[in-house]
């Protein structure tokens, strides 16, 4: 049995061709047999697909031909079958819903940190400038049962929607620390990195790639369980094999 191929990969870029862009999309990964999905919005392009290696290769060097998409960075991990029943290809108000839209981080970045410098972090118990390393989950709370890192906050939240006020309610726990907001492959936590800059706490920074990335340069070192994912593999183990057949 050959192994399917699984990416997981997001962009903020400004789109203003979306419906076209979807239509192009949708026939080019229909062309490579792929399933899964594809989010597009005017914050850019966030997407989840399977297929055979060669075929989903092909379709990532053909979208980033399109320079909007060139640094698009795909996390990669193989199954025995596709984990998804169809493709779809949509166009969304954002790629990742938090309903404040004017927070756009394609214009500026929050710092990030990778994933060997953060184990090595998490090893000495504080950053290179001495702060304690707090770890913020950004994601549900049903995500999180599945596994997190040790002793990182979980503020319960059932949908990135709620991050905001998730973020009101807890401030004073993050206040003097080094925060290094985390997800499953660095959509949310960059976009609550970015938003909790915004809304004045130091120190912050966002793990980059998110705990897929982290998985793959890192292993499961500092991770307690294994990663939810939204296919029907369930989630993934630190070295990103599937947890349930598909």
């Amino acid at each position: 049995m050959k192994p399917i191929l699984n990416i997981s990969a997001y962009l903020f870029v400004t789109l203003t061709d979306t419906q076209a862009l979807r239509e192009s999309i949708r026939s080019q990964a229909a062309a490579h047999h792929l399933k899964g999905t594809v989010l597009l919005a005017e914050e850019g392009i966030n997407l989840f697909l399977a297929g055979a290696p060669d075929a989903v290769r092909g379709f990532v060097a053909w979208l980033r031909r399109d320079a909007r998409f060139a640094a698009l960075a795909p996390k990669e991990s193989l199954s025995d079958a596709v984990p998804f029943g169809k493709l779809l290809v949509k166009v969304k108000p954002e790629i990742i819903r938090m309903n404040h839209p004017q927070f756009r981080p394609e214009a500026g970045r929050a710092p990030a940190v990778d994933a060997q410098t953060l184990s090595r972090w998490l090893d000495a118990g504080h950053d290179d400038a001495g702060r304690e390393v707090v770890m913020l989950d950004t994601r549900n709370a049903f995500e999180v049962d599945h596994g997190r890192f040790e002793n990182a906050l979980d503020w319960r939240i059932e949908k990135f929607t709620e991050f905001p006020q998730a973020l009101r309610d807890h401030a004073a726990e993050l206040h003097g620390k080094t925060v290094v907001s985390y997800c499953t492959g660095g959509i949310r936590c960059e976009k609550a990195a970015l938003f909790m800059a915004e809304a004045g706490v130091q120190n912050v920074l966002q793990l980059e790639g998110g705990i897929l990335k982290y998985f793959e340069d890192a292993g499961g070192k500092h991770f307690d369980g294994h990663c939810f994912v939204f296919d029907e593999r369930e989630s993934v183990d630190a070295a990103l094999l599937p947890t349930r057949s598909v």
